[in-house]
Formats: C-alpha cells, sequence, structure tokens
C-alpha cells in the first residue's frame, strides 16, 4: 500500500526567525517517518508588517518550493492549486498572524474535503492588534480540521471560538542546532565580558511586549556583581531605549544591536548564568527553548504560556513583579540563595541530547493525526 502523502506549508529557508527555525527542525522530524513535501513563501510580508531589516537569512540554503506572496490575493489561487495537486492525505500549516487567515482559509476550501487540514499555531491572539484579528481569527479556526499547539494559552485562545476543537498541546522542544555549547569563561572573553562578575542575558528582537524597558529600569537597582548583556534587533523606535540604556554604567552593559548568526548563538548562552524574559505579553518563546539546550536557567514572567511548568520541572523561575525594584530583588536573590545550582543541574541533565526531543514531538503529532476521524470526498 503507497503511504500517505503529507504537505507541509510554513516559513521555512531562506527566511529567517524563530517560526522558520522551528518549522525547518519539526519538518525534518517529520521527513524521517512521512513522505513529505515542503512549501513556503516567496514572499512573507509586506514592509509595513515587518520593521526589521530584512526577512531573508543570507546564509540559509533555499531548497524549498515558494509558491505565494501574502500580500499578493492571486496567488493564494495558483499557491492553492498546486498544493491541491499532490493529492494528500495531510497538509500541515503553521499560523501565528490574522493577517494570513484569508490566504489560509482559501486553502482549506480549495483542497478538497479528502485532506486533514492542521494548523501548528503558535500565536492566535497577536502582541499589537488589528481591527480585522478577531474577524480572522475566527474564520481561519472554523476553516481547519484539528490543532496543535504550544501552550495551554493558545488552546484555550482556539477553544473560546470552538469549543469542540481537536487540540493537543506539546511541550516546545529545545533549539539546539545552532552548535555546541562553548565553555563559560572562554565566551565571556571573546565578548569582552567581565568573567567575575554574574551575568544575566536578553536576548531576541527587541519589542515592546518584550519588556526590555522595565528590565533596563531594574538593572540600576543590581549592584556591580552583575553585568547585561543585551543581544537583538530593534523592532521600533530607539529613543526610549537609548534615554535607559544611557542612565546605566555601560562598563557593564554590552549591547549587540543587529540580526545574530546562528553560529553566534552559542557563545552568547555560553557566556550568561541566567536569561531574562521579562514579557508584559506572551504565548510561548523560542529564546525558552534555546536556553534549555544550551542549560541556562530563564527567569520568566507570567504572561500567557510563556512560564508553564517551568518551575514544577525545576529548570527556571516565575518574576510575578516586574517593577524594578522587584524585579531586581528577585535576580539578586537567585543568586545569592543557591537556587540556581539547582536548576542548573536538572538542566545539565535533561538536555544533554536535546536532538532528541524533536523526534518525540514529531510521534506525537502524527500519533494525534492518526487518530483524528478520517477525511472522504
Amino acid at each position: 500500500m503507497k503511504p500517505a502523502k503529507w504537505i507541509f506549508f510554513s516559513a521555512l529557508a531562506p527566511f529567517r526567525g524563530g517560526i522558520a527555525q522551528f518549522s525547518e527542525l519539526l519538518l525534518a522530524a517529520l521527513s524521517r517517518k512521512k513522505q513529505l513535501e515542503s512549501f513556503t513563501f516567496r514572499k512573507q510580508y509586506p514592509n509595513f508588517l515587518f520593521p526589521g531589516s530584512s526577512q531573508i537569512d543570507a546564509a540559509a540554503h533555499d531548497t524549498h518550493r515558494r509558491i505565494v506572496s501574502t500580500f499578493r490575493p492571486w496567488t493564494y489561487f495558483s499557491a492553492a492549486w498546486r498544493l491541491r495537486r499532490e493529492n494528500a492525505a495531510v497538509f500541515v500549516t503553521s499560523y501565528w498572524m490574522s493577517f494570513f487567515s484569508p490566504m489560509m482559509c482559501i486553502w482549506a476550501k480549495l483542497l478538497g474535503k479528502s485532506t486533514l487540514k492542521i494548523a501548528i499555531v503558535h500565536n492566535l491572539k497577536p502582541h499589537e492588534s488589528r481591527f480585522f484579528d478577531l474577524l480572522f481569527n475566527r474564520w481561519f479556526v472554523l476553516n481547519y480540521d484539528a490543532f496543535v499547539v504550544l501552550s495551554a494559552a493558545v488552546a484555550a485562545d482556539i477553544r473560546a471560538i470552538r469549543p469542540t476543537a481537536n487540540v493537543l498541546q506539546l511541550s516546545h522542544p529545545p533549539y539546539a542546532q545552532f552548535g555546541p555549547l562553548q565553555e563559560r569563561q572562554s565566551a565571556q572573553l571573546e565578548l569582552g565580558l567581565d568573567p567575575q562578575k554574574k551575568t544575566l542575558l536578553f536576548f531576541g528582537l527587541i519589542r515592546s511586549y518584550k519588556g526590555l524597558l522595565p528590565l533596563l529600569e531594574a538593572f540600576r537597582f543590581l549592584d556591580t556583581r552583575f553585568q547585561l548583556l543585551v543581544v537583538g534587533e530593534f523592532y521600533e523606535e530607539t529613543a526610549p531605549y537609548e534615554a535607559a540604556f544611557a542612565a546605566l554604567d555601560a562598563s557593564r552593559v554590552l549591547r549587540v544591536h543587529r540580526y545574530v548568526n546562528d553560529s553566534e548563538i552559542p557563545r552568547y548562552f555560553a557566556a550568561t548564568d541566567l536569561v531574562l524574559l521579562p514579557y508584559i505579553s506572551a504565548t510561548q518563546s523560542g529564546i525558552r527553548a534555546i536556553a534549555q539546550a544550551y542549560q541556562r536557567p530563564v527567569l520568566c514572567s507570567a504572561v500567557g504560556g510563556l512560564s508553564e511548568g517551568l518551575e514544577e520541572s525545576q529548570e527556571g523561575f516565575v518574576a510575578t513583579d516586574l517593577t524594578p525594584n522587584a524585579l531586581a530583588e528577585q535576580i539578586a536573590s537567585l543568586f545569592e540563595s543557591g537556587r540556581l545550582d539547582a536548576v542548573n543541574n536538572t538542566l545539565r541533565a535533561r538536555y544533554a541530547k536535546p536532538e532528541q526531543a524533536w523526534d518525540q514531538f514529531a510521534d506525537a503529532f502524527i500519533a494525534f493525526t492518526e487518530c483524528l476521524p478520517s477525511k472522504k470526498d
């Protein structure tokens, strides 16, 4: 019997960013178990939805068929017919922005009733809301057969629209694809950091909802035992951040405000004692997944699914108060109490082979798919 074909559409190389990285790793794991064809965008975002320097990773290999431009609606139909010609049993896509809903709903209609349509939903409610979000999200949820999510918060968002939706919640696997972890002191010396100081890391795109401004305020309350590493490209007006940085002791702050290549990532995490995610809103985070792979504890705010299971799994800590003085006090107490040592031991034992988690994720994904009602024309 011929094996059932799957087709997979998402942001993939040469596009950059967390969704593309997640999708590449999941695609590789699924491809080891299923006959699968992959597709991605020709153009992913119009410029008004992408404030960064580039959507493309120049170092990435362009190996996937590029079939659609999101801001050219006529390509939705040509892409749908291209996908339909695959005659696939299962269509898998990624969803993280309501702007994609019309395109993906057209595909759901044109792919035919015999194709099972499954969406990996990274976010349903956007960080920056727009007038069409509620309508487009509802349309999307009602047109797909099943959903895989990475947090209970997103599962609840889907079921608020469709209470009987088929939803599988899985944990975000660790990102171990960037290379081996360096030794801490050598990484700090390469970066020009002081190996004697306690190093805090804020990593990722700089946007208001990620809470860098409150973190910079909190750092003013930390003494000279601490140094701060801020690595990320600005995605918004820089003036408020520049003013906040100017109020700090520059000798204790290292700033890297650009897109960081994959090969550089292990160095930043190796140099770090504690990864900070003081987000004001979130569903889940790829930064936490990188920290897991590189066995670094995190301090996360209690929003969305960002901190789900964190303290229960002994992989990090939850910040319940993001006011500057309270956040600074919690950071200092983590180092003084010895609680970081216990978390470091847990992480070293649990993530000695982080790459195995992607195969486990794919196995659970496939098992979920096979339990869903079959589709017939």
